[in-house]
């Protein structure tokens, strides 16, 4: 949603300076896809959907720490965590976990055979909570939150 302001100069909404932030970080082109994680079928993902990848041993050791768990794809090396679109928000995942935008699993991901569904909720919708998930990345590894870190001036 876009309005005036009184001198007629365009206020950009918060999805608006989203979207060209993430156009201006990808050259405004999208990632070469190799798969989009499908929401499975029954399921609605009103907000959208993106998808935090870890590591297998790692996506593992985050299933028990979440209060809720939603949509789980994996292959081989990774899972991928279903969330909703800008999870990504003012947060930054920690390493060895990767943002996938539109649940894309990019090229640089790939592994043999396409990531499969191993955990789907009993519900409608397919999210895992994405603060808990953060919390619960940045505790495993060993990273503190960014909200957390001292500012300079």
């Amino acid at each position: 949603m876009a309005v005036r302001a009184a001198t007629g100069t365009r206020v950009l909404g918060m999805d608006t300076l989203a979207r060209l932030q993430r156009a201006r970080l990808t050259g405004g082109r999208p990632a070469d896809p190799l798969h989009r994680l499908p929401v499975p079928d029954g399921m609605s993902a009103p907000l959208g959907c993106d998808a935090v990848a870890m590591p297998s041993v790692l996506g593992q050791q985050v299933l028990p720490r979440l209060p809720r768990v939603g949509c789980i794809y994996a292959d081989a090396t990774h899972w991928w965590y279903m969330v909703p679109a800008d999870s990504d928000y003012a947060m930054e995942w920690p390493a060895p976990s990767r943002y996938a935008t539109g649940a894309v699993v990019p090229d640089a991901l790939d592994a043999p055979g396409a990531p499969g569904l191993i955990h789907r909720p009993d519900d409608t919708v397919p999210y895992t909570p994405p603060i808990p998930l953060y919390l619960a990345l940045c505790r495993l590894t060993g990273t503190t939150p960014s909200w957390s870190r001292p500012v300079s001036a």
